[in-house]
């Protein structure tokens, strides 16, 4: 069993909560992550629209003084060492015909840890990563 924790969760918001736009939760999100670490937020963010949306412009402009943000070009496999693993996760389930989300959800927990148990395949996904900046 891994020791990594993740904020993914399945669960559905109740039914008649209002469910609050994707860029007011990643907003929430980066402030928590800031009170929890008591100190400044770099983040490197792909091009998902809720990255792009005004509100969230807005947000990371008005903490610019703890908040640096780098946005990754529109296609970017070669500064995201993430392609490389979501390669090998694709490689191991990709004809894989799942029965529920939760057979889904296991067997995608299942292949990163085979992953995660591998470290040469994880550092061969940072290695065919374009420029890394040393500490």
């Amino acid at each position: 069993m891994s020791s990594a924790r993740s904020a993914y969760s399945r669960s559905r918001p109740p039914t008649g909560s209002s469910v609050r736009p994707a860029g007011l939760r990643y907003r929430d999100l980066i402030v928590r992550a800031r009170t929890q670490l008591g100190g400044p937020i770099v983040l490197v963010w792909d091009n998902l629209s809720a990255h792009l949306m005004p509100p969230m412009k807005e947000f990371i402009t008005a903490s610019s003084d703890w908040l640096t943000v780098f946005q990754l070009p529109s296609c970017a496999p070669d500064f995201n060492p993430q392609e490389g693993i979501w390669a090998l996760m694709k490689r191991g389930i990709g004809n894989l015909a799942v029965v529920n989300v939760d057979h889904l959800a296991k067997s995608v927990k299942r292949r990163l840890e085979k992953i995660q148990y591998r470290p040469h395949l994880i550092d061969g996904c940072l290695a065919g990563v374009g420029p890394i900046m040393d500490g």
